[in-house]
């Protein structure tokens, strides 16, 4: 070892050698991760497969899950007695802090009710209207006008970048615990770049929507059982200047959503049924992995997961094994979505388009519509009054 240029002086020898990581070092992360995965494995869990930052510790009476988010750590199980091994061997190696049953976590607030746990971000929310000074706004009962499309707006008063880019971030967050922003946040997010007065006029009504609900929250039912089903939607030539297309999906555990997206594609489909293919097996890929974090997590699924689509001809190319000329230019997809489906861990069922929870996630849609998708997810608001 040497001393760094510049710190050397006449007549020294010797250096110091680090024991840990200084904070703040790109290492630091790291090496603290490493050094806490080695703590529980010494304990005897094991690391997830699917999420390394899941550690699980099982065996034929014991079952314990630790998840850990840096320094956050959140324990569930059915022993005890382990679990509070568990906690006295971290004290001892890290001196960590209990701080009881799980109410707050990563900014999500979790709350028991006789129906099951509820997962709000409500303080985050009021926090994000204290700071955008609309603490007083006239609420709105949707978070985007329906059918408006917005472009660039080039023509458009600019607007301050850094602001716009700082709600967005924070709204981006706001998602983890609310499906119903998630397609508004994802049209905002596209125009970070060069902000005008048109996006911050939508930015500020999503606001107003958070305003007249900000204590909902999703509900993760305790006798919902433990079926996988999937909903996947796109919006064909979705965007105005780019005609690429949005995909949606969305996955329900139990009847409880655990799993959404809405993400405009990188290419330009061809057709409707293209997109809706392509939405399909961008949803496949989700399914996948969630089924295999499900089967550590000892609730394996026996049955194929039903996919629900309002696509006729999507559902046709991926039962049919007959390659037509029309779907050549789609051909990856096909196969891929074709080989969960004759491995039965997927089976494509056409829904209905009015049915269609998805559509959350790939266009505006009006108060009424919304709130009826909304029941159908078992969305709940703690702070509503009766």
């Amino acid at each position: 070892m040497k001393l760094p240029q510049g710190f050397k002086n006449k007549g020294d020898s010797k250096v110091c050698k680090l024991k840990k990581s200084i904070y703040g070092l790109k290492q630091a992360s790291r090496n603290w991760y490493h050094k806490f995965t080695k703590a529980l494995l010494n304990l005897g869990y094991k690391q997830s497969k699917a999420d390394h930052s899941l550690f699980i510790y099982k065996t034929n009476e014991s079952y314990v899950a630790v998840l850990i988010y840096v320094d956050d750590v959140i324990m569930v199980g059915n022993d005890e007695k382990k679990i509070q091994n568990t906690k006295l061997y971290l004290d001892n190696k890290f001196s960590i802090k209990d701080l009881g049953q799980l109410k707050y976590f990563l900014g999500i607030e979790v709350a028991k009710t006789s129906e099951g746990l509820v997962l709000s971000q409500r303080k985050y929310t009021l926090d994000i209207l204290e700071e955008s000074g609309l603490q007083g706004c006239r609420p709105s009962p949707f978070p985007m006008e329906p059918n408006l499309k917005l472009d660039k707006g080039e023509e458009d008063e600019k607007i301050d970048a850094h602001q716009y880019r700082r709600l967005v971030g924070r709204l981006l967050y706001l998602q983890a615990t609310r499906p119903d922003i998630c397609y508004s946040v994802n049209v905002l997010s596209q125009f970070v770049a060069d902000p005008r007065k048109q996006h911050m006029e939508a930015a500020t009504r999503v606001l107003r929507y958070l305003k007249a609900t900000p204590g909902q929250g999703i509900l993760l039912p305790k006798e919902g059982g433990m079926t996988l089903t999937t909903y996947c939607d796109s919006d064909w030539l979705a965007c105005p200047f780019t005609r690429r297309y949005r995909t949606g999906y969305l996955l329900l555990l139990g009847g409880a959503p655990i799993s959404w997206k809405s993400k405009k594609q990188s290419i330009v489909s061809r057709s409707s049924a293209e997109a809706e293919y392509r939405a399909m097996a961008t949803t496949v890929s989700e399914v996948i992995w969630v089924r295999w974090l499900l089967t550590e997590l000892v609730a394996s699924q026996v049955k194929a997961t039903l996919l629900f689509c309002d696509n006729q001809a999507a559902r046709h190319i991926a039962n049919n094994p007959v390659f037509h000329e029309r779907t050549k230019h789609v051909e990856m997809d096909c196969y891929f979505v074709r080989e969960r489906v004759d491995a039965q861990e997927i089976q494509p069922v056409l829904v209905n388009s009015k049915s269609q929870i998805a559509d959350l996630f790939t266009k505006p849609l009006g108060s009424h519509l919304m709130k009826t998708l909304l029941g159908k997810l078992g969305v709940r608001n703690l702070h509503t009054p009766t």
